[in-house]
Order: C-alpha cells, then structure tokens, then sequence
C-alpha cells in the first residue's frame, strides 16, 4: 500500500479519512486520469453554461478517484454517491430530447441500489464490535455467520449490479448512452461501469470470501448470459449510440464472468479487461459521437450513403 493517508474524521464513531494506492486501484486511478483527460478535450464544442460542464466534469473525477483510493468502508461510499450529482446535471442539461428521462432513469436506479449499499456498509460496521469501523484492513480479518455474509454480499452485488450493469438491471445505460453528450459518454463507459466491478473486488471477493464462493457459479452462469443477450440485442438496435451502449453491456459480461472464476488467471484476465474496456469504450464513443454530432444524425439507416452528401464531415473525423 503506497501513498497513505490517515486523518481522523468522524470522532463519535471512530471513523477515518483513509486513502491508499495499492496494485488493484493504481490501474483504474491511472485509466480515470486519462480518460478524464480526453472527455475534457472532446467537450471542446459545448458553448453553452461551458464553465458548470467542466467544473461537473472534474467533481465527477474527484469522486470516482476518491473511491479508488479508499481505504475506509464508510468513505467509499460515500465517494459512490458523490459522483452521482454531477452526472445526473450532466445528463439533464446537455444531451438530446430525452435527456431530462433517461437522466431520471438513471438516478432512480442508482440511488434504489445504493439503499442496499448502505444498509451493507452499515451491517459490517455494527457486527461485532462495540466501537463501530469500517477500516478496510481490519474488516479482511472479520468473520461473520454464514446467513448474514450471504445477506450482506447480496445487498452489495444489488449495488453493483446496477452500475456495472448486470441483466436485468441495466435498462438505464442503453438510454443514458443515446441521449447524453458524447464527451459524458465517455466517462460513463470508461469509468462509471468499472466502479461496480471494483467494488465487486475490492468488497465482496476480498472481505466476503465464504459468500463469493458460493455466488461465484451464478456469476459465470450471468455473465456468460448477458455477453450473448446484449451481443445480440446490440445488432438489433438502430440507434448508434445505443448499440455501442449495448456491446458495452455484452463486455461486462466476461468481467463477470473473470471475477466469478475465481483463479489468478480469470481474476487477472477481468482486471485486464476493465482497462481495456474503459479506452475501447471512451474511443468508440468518441467516435460515434463526434460523427453524428456533425452530421446531426444519429439512426443507422440515415448514416447510410452519408460519406457522398457529407464528404467533408467524414474527412474531417
């Protein structure tokens, strides 16, 4: 563990301001940089209440590195709350028609995941001890009876669930992704989906093994799911937004299903593929975005031929 931080926070509870980098967060910290970096660059076209988007854009870096170097159970989550006023901003005021709904979409699922989050972190906090903590280091070495580890793994996998996404619970990205501003796409593919596959690491797999275990064969069976479902409704859609949101969904599915393999290869193997997805995901958004936003289209079959009326758009993305 590098770079430590250890600040008292909250004295009634004993709780603190614990920061640290080890090899696990260094990746996704260093992916949240870069690919910060690049949404701040492509957003060079939003004229409109500019300097609130840019300020959003960066609150919304502070949280999601915050939550990466967290070492204290409490301050993760609320880092994984933070970040969620700036996006829903993001995607109420810029983007398309039906921004203002999938913006609301958005929110309500998250904000109904974390009630699950929070009664979680709540319960490992209060288990067992008569000076509550949420330190990280301390609750690896915690154990608890088998039915309240299953409950409390299951109500942290809800969380995630909705932000990684995992099927059904991710009908809010495909409307997300076709209506907000494509430099916001970019941090939501990057970054905001590998928070949840974090957290599958960092909370459930390392303080909740006994529980990570006995999910683990519903992991794979899920994930091996969802790559063939979103794969195969991504072909159906006509909207080019949408059907990059939806091979996003079907890339999530072999995270899953790495981290339920539960071997130093398929856990390696998901890490590598969370990195690699943030720049293919941040790239192809980029892409999609830019294109339709010069060409103000955005439907598959109106792209078609487009290269001959608007040669000059191609040429110059």
């Amino acid at each position: 563990m590098q770079l430590k931080e250890d600040y008292k926070w909250i004295d009634v509870f004993d709780f603190h301001w614990r920061l640290g980098i080890d090899g696990l967060s260094l990746g996704s910290i260093l992916l949240t940089g870069f690919i910060t970096t690049l949404a701040t660059l492509a957003a060079w076209p939003v004229t409109r209440n500019s300097r609130l988007f840019y300020f959003l854009m960066l609150a919304m870096y502070s949280g999601q590195i915050g939550l990466f170097s967290s070492r204290d159970l409490l301050l993760f989550f609320i880092m994984w709350e933070l970040e969620l006023i700036p996006v829903y901003l993001l995607l109420s005021m810029w983007g398309g028609k039906r921004r203002l709904y999938s913006a609301t979409k958005f929110i309500l699922y998250t904000a109904g995941g974390s009630i699950f989050f929070l009664i979680g972190v709540l319960g490992m906090g209060l288990y067992g001890s008569n000076e509550p903590g949420l330190d990280l280091e301390r609750l690896i070495n915690q154990s608890y009876p088998a039915a309240l580890e299953i409950l409390l793994y299951f109500g942290f996998l809800i969380a995630y669930a909705v932000k990684l996404p995992i099927i059904p619970l991710h009908t809010w990205l495909p409307d997300t992704h076709g209506e907000a501003h494509y430099s916001t796409c970019m941090l939501l593919a990057g970054i905001l989906l590998k928070m949840g596959a974090y957290g599958l690491i960092r909370i459930n797999m390392e303080l909740l093994p006994h529980a990570h275990y006995l999910f683990s064969p519903w992991l794979v069976i899920i994930g091996a799911v969802q790559i063939i479902y979103a794969a195969s409704t991504s072909l159906g859609q006509r909207n080019f937004k949408k059907r990059i949101a939806y091979s996003s969904v079907s890339h999530m599915g072999f995270i899953i299903i790495g981290i339920g393999s539960i071997t130093n290869i398929g856990l390696n193997g998901a890490i590598l593929q969370i990195l690699s997805h943030g720049f293919i995901g941040a790239t192809l958004f980029f892409l999609a975005g830019t294109a339709c936003d010069r060409m103000r289209l955005v439907y598959l079959e109106e792209l078609g031929g487009a290269i001959y009326p608007n040669a000059k758009n191609f040429y110059h993305v």
